[in-house]
């Protein structure tokens, strides 16, 4: 018996208009180029590592004109305003900020395009696309999980390590004479995204697994219980600490979910103690640890995770903007890379290494904080909806909520796989509001 044949398609469009049938298999193709950019980046197309770091936009526009073709283009204030904000601040950036046209361009995409795509998503896609979203992403946990682990223990030197533009490394700095695994990705950031959707779906299929096979799931939970020390990253660890937390407050407001939590608790021990014989966790394990303890001594464990990585993002913002004395902002763009890159020569961060205090410094304290208040009124909106379903039995929006929520109030958009992530997550957590087509 073949452990995943079951119901892992993309799902049956054949009854669906033409327009709805195309937005569909566009947002699929979204998806796939989401996995496989840094793998054309690193090893296919080396020469062109440059150009295909926005490779998923032509995508993300041709979905949006086909969306507009056939009126699917939600109708919301959130587009209207966070349109209505980006064309000032393209207005602003030439006038006042930097004065790039192309790096003002670069930066409004996020909003002008990756946001409304969001939306797209949450009104296409149904539960049953999420669904199956969801379990092929648990099928690629797999390979994934092997493909990091032959990167931790490969040299830097070695191909599967090769960095952007087939020069250098893509690993990054991590404990114990190892590094930080990039998997198929252009960077670390985007194997620890990959591993935090995997969680979310992962734990969502272990409390409701009518319409997945049960080895599936067992599968991809070693894959994620090996993928956590192999990547050396404390936020992923700290992300599954967040789903395990939202699956508490689940089991709080739906008793049923109690047992299914003693149950995954079980699992859990049973699966570390297997793992916990082999070589290859072992070591991962005593790099991991190593790398917790050293950065515990300069940051202060999981509060100064806390309370840097979230707390510390909106007041740094608030100071940068009491501080700056531009009005409307350094100009779009200016706070990514590419922006960097092309208005300075050479990668740096130009504003500020933090997500709000980018785009405070970007569009000025007025339209910067706007967003910002803006972002964080759709996530909890997200959040407060979710969490009503629970109650209805339905813990799948909330779920997907325990990752995709912080990436939409403070994920770090200017990173075009940050970005690839929550635009994927937002669509989703509001496609799984729907039944149907």
């Amino acid at each position: 018996m073949n452990p995943i044949r079951h119901k892992t398609s993309l799902g049956d469009y054949s009854n669906l208009s033409a327009f709805n049938r195309k937005i569909k298999y566009g947002i699929w193709v979204y998806f796939f180029m989401l996995l496989i950019e840094g793998a054309l980046r690193k090893w296919v197309l080396p020469s062109l590592a440059s150009p295909l770091l926005i490779v998923r936009d032509p995508i993300a526009i041709w979905i949006i004109y086909q969306a507009y073709r056939s009126n699917q283009i939600p109708n919301n204030s959130y587009l209207s305003l966070v349109f209505i904000v980006t064309i000032i601040s393209i207005i602003t950036t030439l006038g006042f900020g930097h004065g790039n046209l192309i790096v003002a361009f670069y930066g409004a995409r996020i909003f002008l395009i990756h946001f409304p795509l969001m939306f797209i998503i949450g009104k296409v896609f149904n539960r049953e696309d999420v669904v199956n979203l969801g379990k092929i992403t648990l099928i690629l946990s797999i390979p994934m999980a092997v493909l990091i682990g032959v990167q931790f223990y490969s040299p830097q030197s070695a191909w599967v390590n090769i960095g952007i533009g087939g020069e250098g490394s893509s690993g990054f700095s991590g404990a114990g004479g190892f590094f930080r695994p990039s998997g198929l990705f252009s960077f670390t950031i985007g194997n620890v995204q990959f591993f935090q959707l995997v969680t979310s779906f992962l734990f969502y299929f272990l409390i409701n697994n009518n319409n997945v096979n049960k080895y599936l799931i067992i599968a991809a939970a070693f894959a994620l219980i090996l993928a956590i020390p192999l990547s050396i990253s404390r936020t992923l660890l700290f992300n599954l600490g967040i789903v395990i937390f939202f699956l508490i407050i689940a089991s709080f407001r739906k008793r049923k979910y109690i047992l299914k939590l003693l149950n995954l608790g079980f699992i859990g021990v049973i699966a570390i103690l297997i793992l916990s014989q082999t070589s290859v966790f072992k070591t991962s394990t005593g790099a991991f640890t190593e790398r917790i303890e050293t950065a515990s001594e300069h940051e202060g464990g999981a509060e100064g995770i806390l309370l840097d990585r979230i707390l510390g993002g909106l007041l740094s913002a608030i100071d940068y903007a009491a501080r700056d004395e531009h009005i409307f902002g350094k100009g779009l763009g200016m706070g990514t890379n590419a922006g960097s890159q092309l208005l300075n020569g050479k990668v740096e961060y130009l504003i500020a290494e933090g997500e709000w205090g980018r785009m405070v410094g970007e569009m000025g304290p007025i339209l910067g904080l706007l967003v910002i208040f803006l972002r964080l009124q759709l996530g909890i909106s997200m959040l407060s909806n979710s969490f009503i379903k629970i109650r209805r039995d339905d813990v799948l929006p909330w779920m997907l909520s325990s990752f995709g929520v912080y990436n939409i109030i403070q994920g770090l958009w200017a990173q075009p796989t940050c970005l690839g992530f929550s635009t994927l997550a937002g669509g989703l957590i509001i496609a799984s509001f729907n039944n149907s087509d």
